[in-house]
């Protein structure tokens, strides 16, 4: 249920101010054709009105639908005695808003009956009223026919939606506690095994420090060696976790463009033929960093990157419409880069 501050919805296909209208217009229909016994009794219904739909959107179980009854029955007073059709708008807007199935059909099947009916009497007890705002009572009629199911599937499709978003995010934290327990298992086997050694090897050549001590240089140069390859295997490792595939690169510019509302247009084939695993990083870099400075300076809305492949070598085309870099900008940038390289 929506929240009863959302009475005026921006997502229903009208206007706020169209609603504001609607909310003024029964005050002119009571005071234009009522006496000042009938002005009272409508301004009553009104406010009794107004106050249980504001209720209704706060009310739970069995309370919101005695609320929503009392509408509908306030609808029909108006509709038949003072020619006022248009609450069965707000009453078409709020049933939408019912999650419950069978709440739902069944409210929406009692209003859709009662305004048909109460509009069609209501033609016969006060033609001239009902005739000079004919096309505005048909326009109702169809909004008490089509806004619930509008209301309805659009509030659903939110829910799933974010259904949907929390899952993604469950998601992406359960990748993040695999990749760290990853990280953790490849690090033990990596390093584990290797620092053991090490430490065996540490114990070995104190104890032959003065028994045996032509055999501490062997095991010394044991230790060196598998020191160095622990560093290498660590190395190896971080340089898998940081490796981006170019086409994984290009799947990240196209959401951060997107982001950035700067359409892309795409040529050429973004799965590299045989490239090597380090060309691939260093193109991804490239890549990146150009498609930021055109998010972070260029102020484009379209985007070209072409992609030429031989046997001999691999081109990338890197254009928008944007105004480029200007002085200070490319000022910054060079300072940043200077210090980056001090």
């Amino acid at each position: 249920m929506q929240k009863w501050y959302h009475i005026f919805s921006r997502n229903t296909g009208l206007s706020i101010y169209i609603w504001i209208v609607f909310c003024i217009l029964p005050f002119y229909f009571i005071i234009r054709y009522s006496s000042l016994a009938e002005v009272f009794i409508g301004v009553a219904l009104i406010v009794l009105f107004f106050t249980t739909y504001r209720l209704s959107f706060i009310k739970r179980g069995w309370t919101l639908y005695v609320s929503v009854s009392i509408e509908i029955a306030i609808n029909i007073g108006m509709i038949l005695y003072f020619g006022y059709v248009y609450f069965s708008l707000f009453l078409a807007f709020f049933i939408g808003n019912i999650q419950n199935k069978a709440g739902f059909i069944t409210l929406y099947v009692v209003h859709l009956v009662t305004t048909i009916t109460s509009t069609t009497i209501g033609f016969f007890i006060q033609s001239q009223i009902f005739f000079s705002q004919l096309p505005f009572i048909i326009i109702s009629i169809i909004g008490v026919i089509l806004l619930p199911f509008t209301m309805y599937n659009r509030l659903k499709r939110e829910k799933l939606e974010h259904q949907l978003e929390d899952a993604n995010n469950r998601i992406a934290e359960l990748l993040v506690m695999e990749e760290r327990q990853r990280i953790a298992r490849d690090l033990h086997d990596t390093l584990g095994q290797k620092l053991s050694l090490i430490g065996l090897k540490s114990d070995l050549a104190g104890k032959l420090l003065h028994k045996h001590p032509e055999k501490v240089h062997k095991e010394i140069r044991d230790i060196h060696q598998t020191a160095r390859t622990a560093l290498k295997e660590v190395r190896e490792m971080v340089t898998d976790m940081r490796s981006v595939r170019f086409e994984d690169e290009i799947i990240h510019i196209q959401q951060m463009l997107e982001a950035a509302e700067i359409s892309l247009h795409l040529e050429g084939s973004t799965a590299l033929k045989r490239t090597p695993l380090l060309v691939e990083n260093v193109l991804s870099m490239c890549l990146k960093e150009a498609v930021t400075n055109i998010v972070k300076h260029s102020q484009a809305s379209v985007s070209r990157i072409a992609i030429h492949q031989s046997e001999s070598e691999v081109r990338i085309e890197i254009q928008d419409n944007g105004v480029g870099i200007n002085e200070s900008d490319k000022k910054k940038e060079m300072d940043y880069v200077a210090w980056k390289s001090v």
